[in-house]
């Protein structure tokens, strides 16, 4: 999962950045309104952990104007421990849920994790598409009732397929859910991983959507890939 984080305190946006890369999300930090702003406009997040206190545009103005463009991607508010009516002010504008700060990772962790799940209709961490079962918390997949070893990439493109289980995503739309800025990615670097999850569970799980991109049907039908 790809996750913005803005915020302009640098002690605390080193540890969450390192934190939340540590629980395998990709994570693109910002230091203040402005920059986040013209981020959501032009790129695409699975969820956003924004601090309220940003400088040259406030956290608040920040969700305003991306509520106001129809962004609908989860947003996570920081805020102090005492700000009640900040916390009150974000969720009213279009927040989904807040973390007081200091913020324990595991916490954030789970919290974004739901947030993602929820924006696509999931309610448990452990969800089932077809004959396959993904637990997000634990990082684990089963197919056809056997545990199957996938290394980290791997998870995550099958994470991205199962939550837009359904919807074709784009080479471009799942590389952005997997990679950082300032992540060089080789240009067959996820055709390599959709390769090795076909081998690993089926071949025709994951369909090929010729001159599109990758689709992880509802209901699987048996028969070759395309």
């Amino acid at each position: 999962m790809r996750v913005l984080l803005a915020e302009d305190d640098d002690n605390l946006g080193d540890g969450l950045r390192a934190g939340l890369r540590q629980l395998g999300f990709a994570v693109e930090w910002l230091r203040d309104g402005i920059a986040a702003d013209a981020a959501l406009k032009d790129d695409h997040f699975d969820a956003i952990v924004l601090d309220l206190g940003l400088p040259r545009l406030g956290g608040l103005a920040v969700l305003e104007r991306m509520r106001a463009r129809g962004d609908r991607t989860p947003v996570l508010v920081l805020t102090a421990r005492d700000a009640l009516d900040d916390r009150v002010r974000g969720l009213d504008q279009g927040g989904d849920d807040y973390v007081v700060k200091p913020v324990a990772v595991a916490e954030l962790g789970a919290r974004l994790r739901a947030l993602v799940r929820r924006s696509a209709g999931i309610a448990s961490a452990r969800y089932t598409v077809g004959e396959l079962v993904l637990d997000s918390a634990a990082r684990s997949v089963e197919f056809r009732g056997r545990p199957v070893e996938l290394k980290a990439r791997e998870f995550d493109v099958l994470e991205a397929l199962m939550l837009a289980a359904g919807r074709v995503l784009s080479k471009e739309q799942l590389e952005a859910r997997l990679y950082e800025w300032d992540k060089t990615v080789e240009s067959n670097t996820l055709e390599v991983y959709i390769h090795y999850l076909r081998r690993k569970l089926a071949p025709e799980v994951i369909h090929t959507v010729r001159g599109v991109g990758y689709l992880l049907p509802r209901v699987p039908k048996p028969g070759p890939h395309e």
